[in-house]
């Protein structure tokens, strides 16, 4: 019988479970490596989400909340579009048909933008609510399952006997 330190000359034959020993790089070769690293613009575009990384790590992100990211997606679809019609329709009365598609182009960026702004502004809220509700829900069932770890069991009481 084999134990955890011995290997059974079974399983040491098959070429499956060889392994290969890792390569072992010399500090030399390391140094030149990280050398090539830092001159590279790959280098600087790591280090730079790398830093974006730690800043926002620990924030909720609006982006990663699925109904948020929705209702931010829905929001500028609704309001590039109705900035471009109600530009569109207000441009109609000028000279040409040119200026007005031009005029309702901007129209609809411009309520993009802003519906943009509006979504986000509204959601960063909403999650921050929902995420406090959460922690008071989790703190609540905490002190609950405490307190009921603490409450002493009732002991049974004697039956009166029958008087007889």
């Amino acid at each position: 019988m084999a134990t955890d330190t011995e290997v059974a000359p079974a399983e040491a034959a098959t070429p499956a479970t060889a392994v290969a020993p890792p390569a072992i790089e010399s500090p030399k070769d390391a140094k030149k490596d990280a050398k090539k690293d830092a001159k590279g613009k790959d280098a600087k575009k790591a280090k730079k989400g790398a830093e974006g990384d730690e800043a926002n790590g620990d924030r909720p992100s609006i982006a990663a909340h699925p109904r948020a990211a929705r209702g931010v997606a829905r929001a500028k679809g609704w309001g590039g579009l109705v900035g471009f019609v109600l530009g569109g329709y207000l441009s109609l009365p000028t000279n040409t048909l040119a200026t007005a598609g031009l005029r309702a182009l901007i129209a609809g960026v411009v309520c993009y933008v802003a519906a943009w702004a509006g979504a986000v502004f509204l959601w960063r809220r909403l999650v921050m609510l929902e995420i406090k509700g959460r922690e008071q829900q989790l703190l609540a069932a905490t002190q609950a399952a405490s307190s009921r770890r603490e409450l002493p069991v009732p002991s049974e009481r004697p039956r009166a006997r029958a008087a007889s």
